[in-house]
């Protein structure tokens, strides 16, 4: 099992914790990992995505050359990253601010993560980790539609290691672990 994860969006959004979150799930299920930021010189505005490799396997490379999962957060991310996915990636799309008109190759789940985060959740900061619970589903529920996947032995990424991570992640800022975890939920309960 191998997932290349994006996660893209303005500076400000989350973007490399959402990353880190990610990297340090795979840590708590045993699984290898890799996370390369990349930010541009003005953070928050700015543009920046992180690159997450999950593996069963040892990884070569930081880099995805062929990513099979995105966390889009705003529509430049969507339209700079779309044509570099394989061709059953998993994408999650901002629907709070991603128009829904456009045809794209690979059928993003359209999520309204920051409308969640801020009527649901109530902090507009947690729109990330709702994002991340999302992509946790969404890569469950593909695992589950494919015939070969579904008796393997790699299971991939699970929310309980999710949860698990943020408490590690947000250890220094302990008041915000419980409005995470309750992001994640949220996230991961929006995809039926």
């Amino acid at each position: 099992m191998q997932n290349e994860i994006i996660i893209a969006g303005f500076g400000g959004q989350g973007v490399l914790l959402a990353g880190t979150l990610i990297a340090q799930a795979a840590v708590e299920q045993g699984l290898h990992t890799t996370w390369f930021p990349s930010y541009g010189a003005e953070m928050r505005g700015g543009t920046a995505n992180s690159t997450v490799v999950v593996s069963s396997d040892e990884i070569g490379s930081p880099l995805a050359f062929n990513p099979n999962a995105l966390i889009a957060l705003n529509e430049p991310s969507l339209n700079k990253f779309m044509s570099r996915l394989a061709g059953d990636a998993v994408i999650i799309a901002n629907s709070s601010i991603i128009p829904q008109n456009t045809e794209y190759k690979v059928k993003p789940y359209f999520i309204p993560v920051t409308d969640i985060a801020d009527k649901e959740i109530k902090n507009l900061k947690a729109a990330n980790t709702v994002a991340v619970g999302t992509l946790i589903k969404a890569l469950e529920v593909q695992r589950l539609n494919i015939p070969e996947r579904q008796n393997a032995d790699e299971k991939g990424l699970i929310l309980e290691s999710v949860l698990s991570a943020c408490e590690k992640i947000f250890s220094s800022k302990p008041q915000l672990i419980e409005v995470n975890k309750k992001a994640i939920q949220a996230g991961y309960d929006f995809i039926k």
